[in-house]
């Protein structure tokens, strides 16, 4: 999925995947969007693990991303995020975020989402909803 426009929007404002520190990659499939995030004091517990609120930022974060390279000429907002944390990532690490489209509908779209660490164990498994809508007319970007 190409998603070089939405990398452009987001690298020229102030946002949360800025903030915490989230880069998005382009892949080769359709249906498919990857992200990474390096694990540091932006984004972690007092105890230096990896929030688990930053993992659902990441995730949802990035279905939106891929809901928007879709679908350029709506706007997207994530209804519904449900995950589960299975393991633990530390200061230092990396984590990459793999998102799968499931369902593209005209106005939802679901995505599964998985969290692994630098060594590919998965540390979080999500599941977003984006409920597409007309784009504001203050915000055409």
């Amino acid at each position: 999925m190409d998603i070089e426009r939405m990398n452009e929007i987001i690298t020229q404002r102030p946002n949360l995947a800025n903030a915490i520190g989230m880069h998005f990659v382009s892949t080769p499939d359709d249906d498919t969007c990857v992200a990474t995030m390096h694990v540091d004091e932006r984004n972690c517990q007092p105890m230096g693990l990896l929030s688990g609120g930053a993992s659902l930022a990441l995730a949802e974060y990035l279905a939106g991303v891929g809901s928007s390279a879709l679908c350029p000429d709506r706007a997207c907002v994530g209804v519904n995020v449900s995950g589960s944390h299975v393991r633990s990532a530390y200061v230092g690490d990396t984590v990459t975020a793999t998102a799968r489209i499931v369902h593209r509908g005209r106005t939802l779209h679901v995505w599964n989402v998985s969290i692994t660490d630098s060594k590919g164990a998965v540390l979080s498994t999500v599941s977003v909803m984006n409920f597409m809508i007309e784009k504001p007319k203050e915000n055409k970007a």
